[in-house]
């Protein structure tokens, strides 16, 4: 069970290649885009277990290095009055860094140990009594001994094995979009959020180039219907969910016109079970994600170092070390899960009076430290097992 093929290069992927090339094993990773992706907001780690994994790789000093520092909110009304201040510490955990830097940091940690195939994907997988023929998009052809879907909340590798995507993701009723534009406020680091019932308009300042910026709105919406790669239709939807929004909003949406990346997605969560199936399993955001609010990183990082540690352990027994990965985490994410249920909620209240009542009640720190450590119990819950010797190695130790 040597030769393991990783659809997806971000977070989850990397992660899992990186213990398992430890562990001796062969692992491909497959991304569909051209290089390692750009851009993206803050992504943060918080609690022991994702601290202690992250330690456990060698990494966690070297993302303190890289680390922004945190992103403190503030909340606006029309004429730029605050109506409420979130410190750094309540979005940015204890280590937060940017999604890029995350995936370039792991991509560097595991490359020497993984093969990485950029510009390609699956699009075709037949299980076998012996391993896994996959065909990519490419046309080429391979075989592997496992699959493993770490390629997000659209994931193929999930659509190939068990279904449309319909039937494992639902909509929490938010849409959220992020593009870059010029800071042509002057915006010290932190951002700028103006609300009005279900919707929010914000801009954050770039971590990296303090004349840039990032727009971030987040609307409430039945499902909508677009394709993933219509930009212009994105843009559209965008802007008519915004019509007659005051404060800064139309000179963000006058931005979006010229934005050459957009990320625009609805708010939602994967539920599936179970995780795999014969030979093919996923991990991270394929298994158990939730769009913004989830946890989500710290999740697939955790995720995938009990992953590999139990493919180590369960020598050729694949369906044991499923069994056993899904058994220690399933509980886990899906506690970590539920704070998606309330991202939209909660910076988008539907009503004045559900803004009033957050902006009243976070201001208090006595409840905003409540909700912290809140977030820091459910990041930790989980036992972690230790995988320093693995009673049965796929091979020799990295």
């Amino acid at each position: 069970m040597r030769k393991v093929l990783i659809s997806g290069a971000s977070v989850a992927g990397p992660a899992l290649a990186y213990w398992l090339g430890h562990y001796g094993f062969e692992p491909t990773v497959v991304e569909i885009a051209p290089a390692l992706r750009g851009g993206g907001r803050a992504v943060d780690f918080r609690g022991e277990a994702h601290l202690t994994v992250l330690r456990r790789m060698g990494l966690l000093d070297s993302l303190r290095e890289i680390q922004t520092g945190g992103s403190p909110m503030t909340f606006v009304d029309e004429r730029g009055r605050t109506l409420l201040h979130l410190p750094a510490d309540f979005a940015g955990g204890e280590v937060e860094v940017l999604r890029s830097d995350l995936s370039r940091v792991l991509y560097e940690h595991s490359r020497e140990r993984a093969k990485y195939v950029f510009g390609d994907s699956i699009s075709r997988l037949v299980e076998t009594p012996n391993g896994v023929e996959v065909t990519f998009a490419s046309g080429t052809e391979d075989r592997f001994d496992l699959v493993i879907g770490a390629d997000g909340l659209h994931s193929q590798v999930r659509r190939l094995t068990f279904g449309e995507e319909d039937q494992f993701v639902s909509h929490l009723g938010y849409y959220a979009a992020t593009w870059d534009l010029p800071n042509y406020l002057g915006l010290p680091p932190g951002s700028l959020g103006y609300n009005v019932p279900g919707r929010l308009a914000s801009i954050a300042c770039d971590f990296r180039d303090a004349d840039r910026a990032g727009a971030f709105m987040i609307f409430k919406s039945p499902k909508l219907a677009y394709a993933r790669h219509d930009l212009d239709r994105q843009r559209a939807l965008i802007t008519n969910a915004y019509e007659g929004v005051g404060w800064e909003t139309p000179r963000l949406l006058a931005s979006l016109r010229d934005a050459t990346e957009l990320y625009f997605d609805s708010i939602s969560r994967v539920d599936i079970q179970p995780w795999s199936r014969g030979r093919i399993g996923l991990v991270g955001d394929a298994a158990c994600g939730a769009t913004i609010g989830g946890m989500g990183t710290g999740t697939g990082i955790v995720a995938a170092y009990v992953l590999a540690g139990e493919l180590a352990t369960a020598g050729n027994d694949h369906r044991m070390a499923f069994g056993r990965y899904e058994a220690l985490v399933r509980d886990y994410a899906r506690g970590c899960q539920v704070g998606g249920n309330r991202t939209g909620k909660f910076l988008a209240p539907a009503s004045r009076f559900g803004a009033r009542m957050r902006n009243g009640m976070l201001s208090n720190r006595f409840l905003l430290n409540l909700m912290l450590k809140a977030g820091e119990n459910v990041s930790s819950g989980i036992r972690l097992p230790d995988y320093t010797h693995p009673t049965t190695l796929a091979g020799r130790s990295g």
